[in-house]
Protein backbone atom coordinates (compact mmCIF):
# COMPACT_ATOMS: atom_id res chain seq x y z
CA UNK A 1 0.00 0.00 0.00
CA UNK A 2 3.25 2.12 0.33
CA UNK A 3 2.21 3.04 -3.71
CA UNK A 4 -0.62 4.55 -2.48
CA UNK A 5 0.38 6.60 -0.14
CA UNK A 6 3.11 8.23 -2.66
CA UNK A 7 1.06 8.48 -5.44
CA UNK A 8 -2.62 8.61 -4.31
CA UNK A 9 -3.87 12.30 -2.64
CA UNK A 10 -4.24 12.23 0.43
CA UNK A 11 -7.99 12.37 0.81
CA UNK A 12 -8.04 8.87 -0.23
CA UNK A 13 -10.93 7.43 2.36
CA UNK A 14 -12.01 3.43 2.06
CA UNK A 15 -7.85 2.56 1.11
CA UNK A 16 -7.30 3.44 4.38
CA UNK A 17 -10.00 1.81 6.06
CA UNK A 18 -9.35 -1.48 4.12
CA UNK A 19 -5.72 -1.30 3.59
CA UNK A 20 -5.12 -4.36 1.34
CA UNK A 21 -5.04 -5.07 -2.55
CA UNK A 22 -8.48 -6.00 -3.43
CA UNK A 23 -8.15 -7.93 -6.94
CA UNK A 24 -11.63 -9.80 -7.53
CA UNK A 25 -15.26 -9.71 -6.63
CA UNK A 26 -18.42 -11.94 -6.88
CA UNK A 27 -21.44 -11.34 -5.34
CA UNK A 28 -20.76 -10.27 -1.56
CA UNK A 29 -17.41 -11.31 -1.65
CA UNK A 30 -13.83 -9.61 -2.01
CA UNK A 31 -10.51 -11.40 -3.10
CA UNK A 32 -7.56 -10.02 -1.85
CA UNK A 33 -4.17 -10.09 -3.77
CA UNK A 34 -2.99 -12.98 -1.58
CA UNK A 35 -6.22 -14.93 -2.03
CA UNK A 36 -7.88 -13.82 1.50
CA UNK A 37 -11.71 -14.22 1.15
CA UNK A 38 -13.73 -10.98 2.84
CA UNK A 39 -17.35 -10.39 3.18
CA UNK A 40 -19.00 -7.06 1.68
CA UNK A 41 -21.05 -4.87 3.91
CA UNK A 42 -20.89 -1.72 2.32
CA UNK A 43 -21.54 -2.71 -1.49
CA UNK A 44 -20.09 0.18 -2.74
CA UNK A 45 -21.99 2.58 -0.55
CA UNK A 46 -25.13 1.38 -1.88
CA UNK A 47 -23.68 1.43 -5.50
CA UNK A 48 -23.94 -2.89 -5.73
CA UNK A 49 -27.36 -3.82 -4.48
CA UNK A 50 -27.45 -6.74 -6.79
CA UNK A 51 -23.22 -7.53 -5.85
CA UNK A 52 -19.99 -7.11 -7.10
CA UNK A 53 -19.72 -8.67 -10.97
CA UNK A 54 -23.33 -9.91 -11.04
CA UNK A 55 -23.13 -12.36 -14.23
CA UNK A 56 -26.99 -11.84 -15.51
CA UNK A 57 -25.56 -8.17 -15.95
CA UNK A 58 -22.54 -8.83 -17.09
CA UNK A 59 -23.89 -10.53 -19.45
CA UNK A 60 -26.28 -7.91 -21.03
CA UNK A 61 -22.89 -5.57 -21.03
CA UNK A 62 -20.78 -7.90 -22.87
CA UNK A 63 -23.26 -8.18 -25.60
CA UNK A 64 -23.71 -4.58 -25.93
CA UNK A 65 -20.25 -4.01 -26.34
CA UNK A 66 -19.94 -6.98 -28.74
CA UNK A 67 -22.14 -5.68 -31.09
CA UNK A 68 -20.32 -2.18 -31.28
CA UNK A 69 -23.16 -0.13 -30.22
CA UNK A 70 -23.38 3.26 -29.15
CA UNK A 71 -21.82 3.68 -25.04
CA UNK A 72 -21.38 7.24 -24.91
CA UNK A 73 -23.80 9.46 -27.01
CA UNK A 74 -24.38 12.49 -24.93
CA UNK A 75 -28.03 12.95 -24.71
CA UNK A 76 -28.88 11.80 -28.05
CA UNK A 77 -31.75 8.93 -28.61
CA UNK A 78 -30.26 5.28 -28.61
CA UNK A 79 -32.11 2.14 -28.75
CA UNK A 80 -30.40 1.51 -25.21
CA UNK A 81 -31.73 4.89 -23.74
CA UNK A 82 -35.42 4.11 -25.41
CA UNK A 83 -35.47 0.58 -23.82
CA UNK A 84 -34.38 1.74 -20.73
CA UNK A 85 -37.18 4.57 -20.59
CA UNK A 86 -39.53 1.83 -21.26
CA UNK A 87 -38.88 -0.50 -19.08
CA UNK A 88 -38.86 1.84 -15.92
CA UNK A 89 -42.10 3.15 -16.67
CA UNK A 90 -44.03 -0.19 -17.34
CA UNK A 91 -42.15 -2.19 -14.69
CA UNK A 92 -41.83 0.64 -12.34
CA UNK A 93 -43.76 3.66 -12.02
CA UNK A 94 -46.86 2.29 -13.59
CA UNK A 95 -47.01 -0.65 -11.54
CA UNK A 96 -47.11 1.81 -8.73
CA UNK A 97 -49.14 4.24 -10.18
CA UNK A 98 -46.45 6.97 -11.08
CA UNK A 99 -45.70 9.35 -13.93
CA UNK A 100 -42.93 11.01 -14.45
CA UNK A 101 -40.63 12.71 -16.94
CA UNK A 102 -36.92 11.25 -17.28
CA UNK A 103 -34.13 13.88 -16.97
CA UNK A 104 -30.80 12.08 -17.61
CA UNK A 105 -27.42 14.01 -15.41
CA UNK A 106 -24.07 13.74 -14.99
CA UNK A 107 -22.47 10.57 -13.64
CA UNK A 108 -22.72 11.17 -9.84
CA UNK A 109 -25.31 11.55 -7.26
CA UNK A 110 -24.45 14.94 -6.37
CA UNK A 111 -24.92 16.20 -10.24
CA UNK A 112 -28.42 14.81 -9.60
CA UNK A 113 -29.06 16.51 -6.34
CA UNK A 114 -27.41 19.98 -7.85
CA UNK A 115 -30.07 19.55 -10.77
CA UNK A 116 -33.08 19.22 -8.31
CA UNK A 117 -32.24 22.55 -6.18
CA UNK A 118 -31.67 24.33 -9.59
CA UNK A 119 -34.74 23.17 -11.47
CA UNK A 120 -37.04 23.58 -8.15
CA UNK A 121 -35.58 27.23 -7.84
CA UNK A 122 -36.26 27.68 -11.18
CA UNK A 123 -39.75 26.83 -10.69
CA UNK A 124 -40.60 28.51 -8.22
CA UNK A 125 -38.74 31.45 -8.23
CA UNK A 126 -37.33 31.19 -5.03
CA UNK A 127 -33.92 30.65 -3.35
CA UNK A 128 -34.05 28.78 0.30
CA UNK A 129 -33.81 24.87 0.17
CA UNK A 130 -35.00 22.67 3.63
CA UNK A 131 -33.04 20.57 4.45
CA UNK A 132 -32.40 18.59 7.21
CA UNK A 133 -30.17 17.54 10.49
CA UNK A 134 -27.79 15.07 9.91
CA UNK A 135 -28.57 14.96 6.14
CA UNK A 136 -26.30 14.11 3.13
CA UNK A 137 -26.55 15.04 -0.36
CA UNK A 138 -23.18 15.09 -2.07
CA UNK A 139 -20.20 17.11 -1.95
CA UNK A 140 -20.28 19.77 -4.42
CA UNK A 141 -20.93 23.22 -3.62
CA UNK A 142 -24.89 22.91 -3.90
CA UNK A 143 -25.12 19.44 -2.37
CA UNK A 144 -22.95 20.06 0.59
CA UNK A 145 -24.48 23.40 1.42
CA UNK A 146 -27.82 21.08 1.63
CA UNK A 147 -25.43 18.26 3.65
CA UNK A 148 -25.64 18.73 7.53
CA UNK A 149 -21.66 17.18 8.30
CA UNK A 150 -19.62 20.45 9.75
CA UNK A 151 -16.92 18.44 8.24
CA UNK A 152 -17.99 18.45 4.71
CA UNK A 153 -19.26 21.91 5.18
CA UNK A 154 -15.95 23.09 6.42
CA UNK A 155 -14.40 21.41 3.46
CA UNK A 156 -15.81 23.68 0.77
CA UNK A 157 -13.84 26.73 2.18
CA UNK A 158 -16.72 29.11 1.29
CA UNK A 159 -19.99 30.25 2.52
CA UNK A 160 -22.48 27.89 2.42
CA UNK A 161 -25.91 29.52 2.03
CA UNK A 162 -28.97 29.18 0.03
CA UNK A 163 -30.17 26.33 2.54
CA UNK A 164 -32.52 26.06 5.85
CA UNK A 165 -31.65 23.40 8.05
CA UNK A 166 -35.30 22.02 9.89
CA UNK A 167 -35.01 18.58 12.48
CA UNK A 168 -35.12 15.62 11.35
CA UNK A 169 -37.79 13.07 12.97
CA UNK A 170 -36.85 12.07 16.12
CA UNK A 171 -34.02 14.82 16.44
CA UNK A 172 -35.16 15.55 19.77
CA UNK A 173 -36.30 12.26 20.57
CA UNK A 174 -39.85 10.59 20.18
CA UNK A 175 -42.37 12.79 22.57
CA UNK A 176 -41.81 15.88 19.92
CA UNK A 177 -43.04 15.63 16.43
CA UNK A 178 -40.72 18.38 14.42
CA UNK A 179 -42.89 17.89 11.85
CA UNK A 180 -45.59 20.21 13.81
CA UNK A 181 -42.13 22.64 14.54
CA UNK A 182 -41.32 23.09 10.98
CA UNK A 183 -45.36 23.45 9.55
CA UNK A 184 -45.22 26.50 11.94
CA UNK A 185 -42.06 28.27 10.92
CA UNK A 186 -42.56 27.76 6.69
CA UNK A 187 -46.58 28.93 7.09
CA UNK A 188 -45.83 31.73 9.66
CA UNK A 189 -44.61 34.88 7.56
CA UNK A 190 -43.02 36.08 10.28
CA UNK A 191 -40.88 33.69 11.30
CA UNK A 192 -37.76 35.00 9.62
CA UNK A 193 -37.63 32.04 7.55
CA UNK A 194 -37.55 32.35 3.36
CA UNK A 195 -40.39 30.90 2.06
CA UNK A 196 -38.80 27.68 0.57
CA UNK A 197 -38.09 26.64 -3.02
CA UNK A 198 -37.99 23.01 -2.35
CA UNK A 199 -38.11 20.48 0.51
CA UNK A 200 -35.33 18.17 -0.02
CA UNK A 201 -35.05 14.77 2.86
CA UNK A 202 -34.40 11.12 2.24
CA UNK A 203 -36.83 8.65 4.04
CA UNK A 204 -33.33 6.75 5.86
CA UNK A 205 -30.50 9.10 6.45
CA UNK A 206 -27.95 6.45 5.40
CA UNK A 207 -24.75 9.00 6.24
CA UNK A 208 -26.11 10.38 9.08
CA UNK A 209 -26.31 7.21 10.84
CA UNK A 210 -29.28 5.11 9.25
CA UNK A 211 -32.10 7.62 10.85
CA UNK A 212 -35.69 6.46 9.67
CA UNK A 213 -38.21 8.92 9.07
CA UNK A 214 -41.61 7.08 10.03
CA UNK A 215 -44.68 6.94 7.73
CA UNK A 216 -47.13 9.77 9.66
CA UNK A 217 -43.90 11.86 9.58
CA UNK A 218 -42.91 12.23 5.92
CA UNK A 219 -46.99 12.35 4.67
CA UNK A 220 -46.69 15.72 6.84
CA UNK A 221 -43.65 16.77 5.04
CA UNK A 222 -44.93 16.12 1.88
CA UNK A 223 -48.21 18.09 2.86
CA UNK A 224 -46.07 20.84 4.58
CA UNK A 225 -44.44 21.04 0.83
CA UNK A 226 -47.90 21.32 -0.84
CA UNK A 227 -49.09 23.93 1.50
CA UNK A 228 -45.81 25.89 1.66
CA UNK A 229 -45.62 26.06 -2.21
CA UNK A 230 -43.00 24.39 -2.06
CA UNK A 231 -41.68 21.31 -4.44
CA UNK A 232 -40.97 17.99 -2.42
CA UNK A 233 -37.96 16.30 -3.61
CA UNK A 234 -36.77 12.96 -2.07
CA UNK A 235 -33.05 12.03 -1.99
CA UNK A 236 -33.40 8.35 -3.16
CA UNK A 237 -29.52 8.20 -4.32
CA UNK A 238 -28.64 5.40 -1.06
CA UNK A 239 -31.73 3.85 0.11
CA UNK A 240 -33.50 3.36 -3.78
CA UNK A 241 -33.27 0.85 -5.62
CA UNK A 242 -34.60 -1.69 -3.35
CA UNK A 243 -32.39 -1.02 -0.58
CA UNK A 244 -35.43 -0.62 1.95
CA UNK A 245 -37.38 -3.34 0.60
CA UNK A 246 -39.39 -1.62 -2.41
CA UNK A 247 -37.93 -0.35 -5.72
CA UNK A 248 -38.62 3.51 -3.99
CA UNK A 249 -37.89 3.83 -0.57
CA UNK A 250 -41.24 6.16 -0.15
CA UNK A 251 -43.60 3.76 -1.01
CA UNK A 252 -44.22 2.22 1.98
CA UNK A 253 -45.43 6.11 3.01
CA UNK A 254 -47.81 6.60 0.08
CA UNK A 255 -45.78 9.43 -1.20
CA UNK A 256 -45.79 11.51 -4.77
CA UNK A 257 -42.60 13.28 -4.42
CA UNK A 258 -42.06 16.50 -7.34
CA UNK A 259 -39.06 15.17 -7.97
CA UNK A 260 -37.72 11.81 -7.18
CA UNK A 261 -32.99 11.69 -7.07
CA UNK A 262 -31.80 8.19 -7.97
CA UNK A 263 -27.84 7.10 -8.58
CA UNK A 264 -26.00 4.58 -6.65
CA UNK A 265 -27.44 1.24 -8.05
CA UNK A 266 -29.48 2.75 -10.58
CA UNK A 267 -26.77 1.35 -13.26
CA UNK A 268 -27.24 -1.90 -10.83
CA UNK A 269 -23.42 -2.64 -12.12
CA UNK A 270 -21.51 0.04 -10.18
CA UNK A 271 -21.46 1.73 -13.36
CA UNK A 272 -22.08 5.59 -13.15
CA UNK A 273 -25.40 6.76 -13.86
CA UNK A 274 -27.94 9.50 -11.91
CA UNK A 275 -31.29 10.81 -13.05
CA UNK A 276 -34.24 13.02 -11.95
CA UNK A 277 -37.91 11.99 -12.08
CA UNK A 278 -39.85 15.16 -12.58
CA UNK A 279 -43.50 15.08 -12.83
CA UNK A 280 -44.60 17.02 -15.81
CA UNK A 281 -45.51 20.49 -14.19
CA UNK A 282 -42.01 21.11 -12.58
CA UNK A 283 -40.07 20.06 -16.11
CA UNK A 284 -38.94 23.94 -16.36
CA UNK A 285 -36.47 23.60 -18.20
CA UNK A 286 -35.48 24.83 -21.55
CA UNK A 287 -33.28 22.52 -24.09
CA UNK A 288 -29.38 22.51 -23.25
CA UNK A 289 -30.14 24.34 -19.51
CA UNK A 290 -28.24 21.59 -17.67
CA UNK A 291 -26.06 19.72 -19.23
CA UNK A 292 -23.62 17.19 -18.87
CA UNK A 293 -20.96 15.43 -21.38
CA UNK A 294 -21.71 12.17 -19.39
CA UNK A 295 -25.34 11.88 -18.60
CA UNK A 296 -27.56 8.99 -20.03
CA UNK A 297 -24.09 6.70 -20.04
CA UNK A 298 -26.10 3.94 -22.61
CA UNK A 299 -23.43 1.10 -21.09
CA UNK A 300 -25.60 1.96 -17.72
CA UNK A 301 -28.46 1.82 -18.82
CA UNK A 302 -28.25 -2.02 -20.67
CA UNK A 303 -27.45 -3.05 -17.43
CA UNK A 304 -30.26 -0.98 -15.47
CA UNK A 305 -32.86 -2.32 -17.63
CA UNK A 306 -31.37 -5.57 -17.00
CA UNK A 307 -31.89 -5.31 -13.26
CA UNK A 308 -35.21 -4.16 -13.45
CA UNK A 309 -36.07 -7.23 -16.28
CA UNK A 310 -34.80 -9.55 -13.78
CA UNK A 311 -35.38 -8.70 -10.09
CA UNK A 312 -38.42 -6.31 -11.05
CA UNK A 313 -40.86 -7.60 -12.93
CA UNK A 314 -42.62 -9.63 -9.99
CA UNK A 315 -42.56 -8.92 -6.43
CA UNK A 316 -41.31 -11.80 -5.26
CA UNK A 317 -38.01 -10.23 -5.13
CA UNK A 318 -38.90 -7.50 -2.76
CA UNK A 319 -40.42 -9.65 -0.66
CA UNK A 320 -37.16 -11.61 -0.72
CA UNK A 321 -35.55 -8.09 1.09
CA UNK A 322 -37.95 -7.79 3.37
CA UNK A 323 -37.51 -11.15 4.61
CA UNK A 324 -33.38 -11.14 4.53
CA UNK A 325 -33.94 -7.48 5.69
CA UNK A 326 -36.33 -8.75 8.91
CA UNK A 327 -33.68 -11.33 9.78
CA UNK A 328 -31.05 -9.05 10.07
CA UNK A 329 -32.65 -6.83 12.10
CA UNK A 330 -33.52 -9.68 14.37
CA UNK A 331 -30.01 -10.84 14.82
CA UNK A 332 -28.74 -7.51 15.18
CA UNK A 333 -31.29 -7.22 18.20
CA UNK A 334 -30.05 -10.60 19.71
CA UNK A 335 -26.58 -9.23 19.25
CA UNK A 336 -27.54 -6.31 21.06
CA UNK A 337 -28.93 -7.93 23.86
CA UNK A 338 -26.35 -9.89 24.41
CA UNK A 339 -23.61 -7.35 24.85
CA UNK A 340 -26.09 -6.10 27.22
CA UNK A 341 -28.78 -4.06 25.17
CA UNK A 342 -26.40 -0.73 25.02
CA UNK A 343 -26.40 -0.56 21.22
CA UNK A 344 -29.37 0.81 19.23
CA UNK A 345 -30.56 -1.01 16.38
CA UNK A 346 -32.37 0.85 13.40
CA UNK A 347 -33.02 1.04 9.77
CA UNK A 348 -35.42 -0.58 7.18
CA UNK A 349 -35.08 -3.06 4.64
CA UNK A 350 -31.39 -4.06 3.77
CA UNK A 351 -30.00 -1.15 5.50
CA UNK A 352 -29.47 -0.97 9.26
CA UNK A 353 -27.65 0.79 11.57
CA UNK A 354 -26.18 -0.40 14.89
CA UNK A 355 -25.44 2.13 17.15
CA UNK A 356 -22.15 1.78 19.48
CA UNK A 357 -22.65 5.03 21.19
CA UNK A 358 -19.09 6.15 21.21
CA UNK A 359 -16.39 6.28 18.04
CA UNK A 360 -13.85 4.59 19.40
CA UNK A 361 -16.12 1.28 19.86
CA UNK A 362 -16.97 2.00 16.46
CA UNK A 363 -13.87 2.11 14.78
CA UNK A 364 -11.91 -0.37 16.86
CA UNK A 365 -15.25 -3.11 15.83
CA UNK A 366 -15.04 -1.94 12.16
CA UNK A 367 -11.27 -2.79 12.06
CA UNK A 368 -11.27 -6.04 14.16
CA UNK A 369 -14.42 -7.12 11.20
CA UNK A 370 -11.89 -6.36 8.53
CA UNK A 371 -8.84 -8.10 10.33
CA UNK A 372 -11.32 -11.16 10.74
CA UNK A 373 -12.77 -10.94 7.06
CA UNK A 374 -15.95 -8.58 6.98
CA UNK A 375 -16.08 -4.91 5.70
CA UNK A 376 -18.48 -2.84 7.32
CA UNK A 377 -18.56 0.94 7.04
CA UNK A 378 -19.31 3.92 9.78
CA UNK A 379 -21.59 7.11 9.41
CA UNK A 380 -23.29 9.18 11.63
CA UNK A 381 -22.56 12.29 13.69
CA UNK A 382 -19.13 10.86 15.39
CA UNK A 383 -19.12 8.01 13.27
CA UNK A 384 -20.49 5.99 16.07
CA UNK A 385 -22.43 4.09 13.86
CA UNK A 386 -21.99 0.53 12.38
CA UNK A 387 -23.90 0.68 8.90
CA UNK A 388 -24.70 -2.62 7.30
CA UNK A 389 -25.78 -2.62 3.38
CA UNK A 390 -25.63 -6.07 2.43
CA UNK A 391 -26.01 -6.85 -1.33
CA UNK A 392 -29.64 -7.55 -2.29
CA UNK A 393 -28.96 -10.89 -3.25
CA UNK A 394 -26.66 -12.19 -0.87
CA UNK A 395 -27.17 -15.51 0.72
CA UNK A 396 -28.13 -16.67 4.16
CA UNK A 397 -25.28 -18.57 4.90
CA UNK A 398 -22.92 -15.67 3.66
CA UNK A 399 -24.97 -13.23 5.65
CA UNK A 400 -24.64 -15.35 8.69
CA UNK A 401 -21.10 -15.82 8.35
CA UNK A 402 -20.54 -11.98 8.20
CA UNK A 403 -23.00 -11.45 11.04
CA UNK A 404 -21.02 -13.66 13.30
CA UNK A 405 -18.01 -11.67 12.39
CA UNK A 406 -19.98 -8.46 13.59
CA UNK A 407 -20.64 -10.25 16.84
CA UNK A 408 -17.27 -11.29 17.48
CA UNK A 409 -15.45 -8.32 16.70
CA UNK A 410 -17.66 -6.39 19.04
CA UNK A 411 -17.63 -8.42 21.83
CA UNK A 412 -14.00 -8.39 21.75
CA UNK A 413 -13.98 -4.77 21.72
CA UNK A 414 -16.01 -4.31 24.60
CA UNK A 415 -13.81 -6.62 26.75
CA UNK A 416 -10.62 -4.53 25.43
CA UNK A 417 -12.36 -1.31 26.21
CA UNK A 418 -13.77 -3.03 29.62
CA UNK A 419 -9.97 -3.71 30.88
CA UNK A 420 -8.69 -0.90 29.71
Amino acid sequence: MQAFEALESSVRLYSRLFPTLFSQARGSILLTQNGRKVIDFLSGAGALNYGHNNHQLKAAIAEYLASDAVVHGLDMATPAKLEFMETFSSAILRERGLKYRFQFVGPTGANAVEAALKLARKVTGRQNIISFTRGYHGLSLGAVAATGSRFHRTASGVSLSGVTFMPYDGYFGPAIDTADYMRKVLLDKSSGTDSPAAILVETVQGEGGVNVACREWLQSIQSIAKEAGALFIVDDIQMGCGRTGEFFSFEFAGLSPDIVVLSKSLSGYGLPLSMLLIKEAADAWQPGEHTSTFRGNNLALVSATAAINIYWRCRTFSQDVHRMGNFLRHRLEAISFKLGNRFDVRGRGMAWGFDCQTAEIAETAARKAFDKGLIVERCGPADQVLKLLPALTIDSETLSQGLEIFENSLAETLNEVSAA
